[in-house]
């Protein structure tokens, strides 16, 4: 009986190194595989991202306030909700003393506008004459967001 176990052990042959190549080869790809987008997965969740595109930004006149209204529309293009906290106009805050009240903001608007992903909004504010603003001179504004980015728009007081 003994004898009859040796020699079934000893006729088996194991696979030859080609064979056992190809499989470790293929299994290692399959691997790499599964790991790369395990991988892909976890990083879109820490990766997210706003990105506001300013479409279009212009002032119009309003005779019988005596200011411009200011609209701002802009889209979220980004993977995460935006939310603007800020308002700079030529480079200061929007309510900064040094407006002396000429910019008007409606409650509401700023701060904590919430933009969500790949929805359009608009901002609207309403700028007074008077205080270096007249017709025909530029205005810088930028929106900022709660990370931290930046939004630059230029517009011309008709």
């Amino acid at each position: 009986m003994n004898r009859e176990k040796a020699r079934i052990f000893k006729d088996k042959r194991g696979v030859s190194l080609v064979v056992a190549t190809v499989i470790l080869v293929a299994v290692t790809i399959v691997a790499a595989v599964a790991v790369t987008y395990w991988m892909g997965g976890i990083a879109v969740l820490y990766t997210r991202f706003e990105k506001l595109e300013i479409s279009s930004a212009y002032a119009i006149w309003n005779a019988e306030g005596n200011n411009w209204t200011v609209t701002v529309i802009l889209k979220n293009t980004g993977s995460a909700d935006a939310i603007i906290t800020g308002l700079l106009i030529n480079g200061k805050p929007w309510d900064d003393a040094y407006f002396g009240g000429k910019i008007l903001v409606p409650i509401g608007s700023l701060p904590a506008s919430l933009i969500p992903t790949g929805q359009p909004a608009s901002i609207t504010f309403y700028i007074a004459k008077g205080g270096g603003f007249n017709p025909g001179v530029s205005v810088a504004i930028m929106l900022y967001s709660t990370s931290g980015q930046g939004y630059p728009r230029t517009i011309t007081l008709d």
